[in-house]
């Protein structure tokens, strides 16, 4: 890492202890900036640096809340506005036990540089709290929705901040912030928050946006080597919302995903994971994906072990950060996997980005392989500021033009800047340098 980055890390590390996942993400990045920021000495003259590493606001609150058998409970929620250069902050929120400052602090920082490669005018940030809707009645969830926005709807707007939802935040969710945002304010502003149902101004392929994308982009990182998903045996974490999609996908271009996962394993299915069963047991019973087998008698469910040990043409990782290490690495190696394309956030550590790298496996890193769902919700401010709507099919061509521009930009940026086909470095570098010349123009903010 060049010194002047180096020297900003320690001082992140510093101002920021306790928070891995925060230190990891600004490491990734700035280990990757070192050729523009040799180009651009203006950039180390104004302290781009030190100023997109801190968030312009950070908010903690209080969110009590009244369970069904009338006992109070108290949760932390957060929201981090991080980058406004470009635009309104824009970025999901995250209800999970494991959301804390640190979380969504990594979060948010990617969530920089992944709006900045779309293109589209909108600035980066992230929240949650540390709340788990598994297991809770729909009152319980809808009260929690409604005292979390009752303190979070005065930091937000159209032209200020829109969250989005993310982990433990779909729909349903969005709904309850939305009513609540509505009977505090006395006011309808559709583009408040993205990720709305169709009945009240969501976008059509919202919900799949992020799957699809990262299915896209990887469309387009084969194409780059005259290559393409027909014929591919391709394996995804997760059996969530973005898993799930992806499948879908993948299906449609003519791959075959032979496995995915959950919390307690995985299951193979060598004729294809069959869609609508998982979507039955994971949306509709909430059930364990080892139920799968029962129904599909030729699949088998794997307890306690890893999916990526199951050869694969294309891992595309939808579960969750750093659930790829160096020994998952060197089995999607040692299984044939030519390529690795990021559908979660961070869900692979630098060992073994390094390791793919140095067994030539091309890699997609999140901020631009998972960057679909923001820019169909960018998509969905437009309609709302328009009072217009989509159609399906409009809306999926919008959002495959746009993986295939983010595509483009980190290509050719890589190349400008002597790195062929390092996606990590053309990623970060087009972000940044996006974020960094606003923050130029618009002074000492």
């Amino acid at each position: 890492m060049p010194e002047a980055p180096e020297s900003v890390y320690a001082s992140v590390v510093a101002r920021n202890p306790g928070e891995p996942e925060f230190h990891q993400a600004v490491r990734e990045v700035l280990e990757s900036i070192g050729p523009a920021l040799a180009r651009h000495p203006e950039y180390a003259k104004a302290r781009i640096i030190e100023r997109i590493c801190e968030p312009e606001r950070q908010i903690i609150f209080r969110v009590p809340w009244e369970d069904d058998h009338g006992r109070v409970r108290v949760n932390r929620g957060f929201r981090v506005e991080f980058n406004s250069a470009l635009g309104p902050f824009k970025g999901g929120l995250r209800f999970h036990p494991s959301v804390y400052l640190g979380i969504v602090k990594f979060l948010g920082f990617e969530q920089i540089f992944k709006n900045a490669l779309t293109g589209l005018p909108i600035g980066g940030g992230k929240g949650g709290a540390d709340f788990d809707p598994k297991g809770r009645s729909d009152r319980e969830v809808m009260r929690f929705c409604q005292s979390f926005m009752t303190e979070l709807y005065r930091h937000i707007g159209e032209q200020t901040d829109v969250p989005a939802g993310d982990i433990g935040v779909g729909s349903r969710e969005i709904g309850y912030l939305f009513g609540q945002y509505k009977r505090i304010t006395n006011r309808y502003e559709s583009g408040v928050l993205t990720g709305k149902g169709l009945s009240y101004g969501g976008a059509q392929v919202r919900t799949e946006a992020t799957g699809y994308g990262a299915v896209f982009f990887a469309e387009e990182m084969l194409k780059q080597t005259g290559d393409s998903l027909d014929g591919k045996r391709v394996v995804v974490s997760g059996s969530g919302n973005v898993a799930t999609y992806a499948i879908e996908k993948v299906h449609q271009l003519g791959g075959t995903v032979v496995a995915c996962s959950d919390s307690d394993g995985y299951v193979l299915d060598e004729k294809g994971i069959d869609l609508e069963l998982l979507r039955e047991l994971k949306e509709l019973r909430r059930a364990r994906l080892d139920d799968y087998v029962r129904h599909v008698p030729h699949a088998v469910a794997v307890s306690g072990r890893t999916v990526w040990e199951v050869p694969c043409d294309l891992a595309i990782p939808c579960a969750t950060q750093n659930e790829i290490g160096g020994a998952e690495a060197a089995s999607l190696v040692a299984g044939g996997c030519v390529a690795v394309v990021e559908g979660a956030n961070m869900p692979t550590t630098p060992e073994a980005v390094r390791i793919l790298g140095r067994a030539g496996v091309r890699f997609a890193p999140g901020k631009a392989a998972n960057a679909g769902g923001v820019a169909v919700s960018a998509l969905e401010m437009q309609q709302n500021a328009s009072r217009d709507s989509w159609t399906f099919v409009q809306s999926e061509q919008r959002l495959r033009e746009t993986m295939r521009d983010i595509h483009a930009r980190c290509w050719a940026t890589a190349e400008e800047y002597g790195l062929p086909g390092d996606y990590v470095a053309g990623a970060n570098i087009n972000g940044f340098r996006r974020v960094a010349e606003a923050m130029l123009a618009h002074g000492l903010v």
